[in-house]
């Protein structure tokens, strides 16, 4: 039975940070936590900070594509 009662609180406390993350996208609340973990990461996880920026750097980059014609040439 404690079981039961551990997964049944358990389905709810998910449940309930599941519509809570949903709701905060929906109304733009998201962003501010974005930006207290980047100073966290800034002031006390150097590497993982450079990381991320890289990281963005480079999926802010658009990748040089050609076609088999400029191959040819």
């Amino acid at each position: 039975m404690a079981y039961v009662v551990f997964l049944g609180g358990l389905v709810v406390v998910l449940t309930g940070l599941t519509w809570f993350a949903s709701w905060a996208k929906r109304r733009g609340h998201g962003s501010g936590v974005a930006g207290a973990l980047a100073a966290y990461e800034e002031a006390y996880r150097t590497t993982a900070h450079q990381s991320h920026h890289e990281i963005r750097r480079a999926a802010d980059r658009k990748a040089e594509t050609g076609t088999p014609d400029d191959l040819q040439g």
